[in-house]
């Protein structure tokens, strides 16, 4: 291993062009999109920062110019990927989302729309603790579109977890699949043949859409048993939702 890092180190030009390997390989990710991909070219970036430092060995052999060379080179990558991160920082917030922009809502089918939570604490009990007879799923709008909270209606059940995954209807596209299970989450248990409620305490989001851009989506509640048993899809009801303006 010694001999490898000498050997990469001792022939300065190596690292530098490792390093620009690296800038077109996190150049390509942001081209192509695919997740899998950018997480290894993300990874292979931060690799090719930290060899770039190379320059202090560099320094220490009293090779001056090679040094001064790799390390302007990786005091110039940071300065402009810093700059780039803001500039696409500002790019996204004035650029609309257009996902929703052409999904048209079914007519066909019956569509909910969520009850206005607003910037209250809390709802009207006239809402919240309203006479439920039987399993019920209510979803709320909090202070922004694309930002929701619910409440779930159910009798006996034991110990465990619900939560939430959505789909858009036309297409049966998922929505928000990496945060919407554990944003969502709520425990529960009840012994009792009584129905009780259950909700969120913090809003969750869904990323995909834009304000303004209504369209019909699937909300279905799930169950994962704490003793292990298989998960379990409890209800399922339609909404007509916003996406959360990014």
């Amino acid at each position: 291993m010694k001999k490898f890092f000498k050997f990469c180190f001792e022939k300065w030009w190596l690292p530098i062009i490792f390093w620009f390997v690296c800038c077109l390989t996190y150049g390509l990710s942001e081209i192509l999109k695919t997740r899998t991909f950018g997480n290894l070219a993300f990874i292979l970036f931060g690799l090719g920062l930290v060899i770039l430092v190379s320059s202090i060995y560099l320094f220490s052999r009293k090779k001056w110019w090679t040094g001064l060379l790799s390390f302007g080179i990786f005091c110039g990558t940071i300065v402009v990927f810093m700059f780039y991160a803001i500039a696409m920082f500002f790019v996204e917030q004035e650029t609309p989302d257009e996902w929703a922009k052409n999904l048209k809502i079914p007519t066909n089918i019956q569509l909910d729309s969520p009850i206005e939570f607003g910037f209250n604490a809390h709802l009207p009990e006239s809402i919240t603790n309203r006479p439920i007879k039987q399993k019920d799923f209510q979803l709320y709008n909090s202070f922004q579109p694309g930002l929701y909270e619910f409440d779930f209606w159910t009798n006996k059940i034991e110990r465990g977890t619900i939560y939430l995954k959505a789909f858009e209807i036309t297409q049966e596209y998922a929505l928000s699949t990496d945060r919407l299970p554990e944003s969502s989450s709520v425990k529960v248990y009840n012994p009792t043949d009584s129905i009780k409620k259950f909700g969120t305490t913090a809003h969750f989001t869904i990323y995909e859409g834009d304000w303004g851009q209504p369209y019909a989506a699937r909300f279905e509640v799930w169950f994962k048993p704490d003793n292990g048993e298989q998960e379990r899809k409890l209800f399922n009801k339609n909404y007509k939702i916003e996406g959360w303006m990014r």
